[in-house]
């Protein structure tokens, strides 16, 4: 049985704007590895409304760790990765991130090809990186299902977050250049765009014939479609459509396309999002901002710069994750890819919200993780120096749903 734990004395960052930075605090941690309250250790008292303090705790089975001088942030969520769906070491037995045998496949599962034994998961939880969200590639106009889980574990059913996220779908130059050596459709951004109207077409058609099958007698209910099937969740708005799109091109076409169907999305990449930081802010825009470092190796990265978060932080209506998009950059590399960030004058307070709370507000877990708050998961990192003013890039201690498993 999992003892509580009370982790005092600490410099809490909780990443939740009604708490903020708190100074010599403590986070109570129940049996089930979730944060029972966090707070100030002069509140203590009070907030357990007893004589002593912590007499209401069962001192009995109560771990009291003292962090005094020591940081302890969220747990990082890196909102855009291949993790174990690319593996480590491997090349076509362990890739398994594209389907290029059909350009539209909504159906697939990035849960079904991902191995939670890929080193990189140790890795990435290594430098604090405890929940991932894991994409299908970009090959294809519709990719498939993304999924998010944490990263410590070896069974993946017991590892998950929520089972569907969203849906993948891309634009511009990698559908073009999976089927151009194919000599298949889509050749052309145009027909990228037609294919993933088509299906969207197809799968408001069928669900709305579904109702309608409900509702009479003397309609017959559609043979089922899969495809389509997989599609309306995205519809109804109960999961997001995520559009990878670096070129600004690329970002509108993925915004129309969103605003014809009426779709809940989020941009990933966005590579040139700068050149078109206004028309975003108008849009009220999610964005999965990466890779940060990263090469600018192909055409549709020419526009990289470390200087596109803080010019997306100055826009309100904003709201922005910085990602790794592993193995572009390996996951570990998330906080690093922040401090770069902070180089070209991303702010303290945006760089953290960038890998913890926004990204899970974006992909729809942020009830579970993404900032230390009463209910939450105990997903904690404990770091000797404050790591955004010192060159820290690796924490002391790593916490996942209350177990220390540095």
């Amino acid at each position: 049985m999992k003892n509580s734990k009370l982790l005092k004395n600490a410099t809490i960052y909780t990443a939740d704007d009604s708490l903020g930075i708190i100074e010599g605090g403590y986070i109570y941690v129940n049996k089930s590895g979730k944060i029972e309250s966090v707070g100030a250790m002069d509140n203590l008292e009070k907030d357990f409304k007893v004589s002593g303090g912590t007499a209401n705790l069962n001192k009995n089975d109560l771990e009291e760790i003292d962090f005094s001088g020591k940081f302890i942030l969220p747990g990082f969520v890196d909102a855009h990765t291949h993790l174990g769906i690319c593996e480590s070491y491997l090349s076509f037995e362990g890739d398994d991130a594209n389907e290029m045998t059909d350009p539209v496949t909504p159906h697939l599962r990035a849960l079904d090809a991902t191995n939670p034994l890929d080193p990189a998961f140790k890795e990435a939880l290594r430098y604090g990186v405890t929940s991932v969200v894991i994409s299908p590639g970009s090959a294809n106009p519709i990719g498939g299902e993304i999924f998010a889980m944490k990263t410590y574990g070896t069974n993946i059913d017991e590892m998950i977050i929520k089972n569907k996220v969203g849906i993948k779908f891309a634009l511009g130059e990698n559908p073009k250049s999976a089927y151009s050596e194919r000599e298949e459709s889509p050749t052309t951004r145009m027909a990228t765009a037609a294919l993933i109207r088509e299906a969207l077409f197809k799968a408001k058609r069928y669900y709305e014939d579904i109702k309608k099958s409900f509702k009479s007698d003397d309609f017959s209910a559609p043979e089922y479609d899969i495809k389509s099937e997989s599609l309306i969740p995205v519809l109804k708005n109960e999961v997001k459509a995520f559009f990878h799109a670096h070129r600004a091109d690329d970002i509108c076409t993925a915004i129309r396309i969103a605003k014809e169907f009426n779709l809940d999305y989020v941009l990933v990449h966005c590579t040139q999002g700068s050149l078109i930081a206004d028309y975003l802010d108008k849009k009220n825009t999610k964005i999965l901002l990466g890779p940060i470092i990263s090469d600018s190796c192909k055409p549709e990265l020419s526009g990289l710069s470390s200087k596109t978060p803080s010019c997306l932080a100055k826009k309100k209506n904003i709201c922005f994750s910085i990602m790794s998009d592993h193995p572009e950059t390996p996951a570990q590399y998330l906080l690093l890819s922040c401090k770069i960030a902070m180089e070209e004058g991303l702010s303290e307070n945006d760089a953290l919200k960038s890998i913890t709370i926004n990204p899970a507000k974006t992909c729809g877990i942020d009830s579970s993780v993404g900032s230390i708050k009463k209910g939450k998961d105990a997903d904690l990192l404990v770091f000797s120096k404050d790591p955004f003013k010192n060159f820290l890039l690796k924490p002391d201690n790593v916490f996942i749903d209350g177990a220390n498993v540095s």
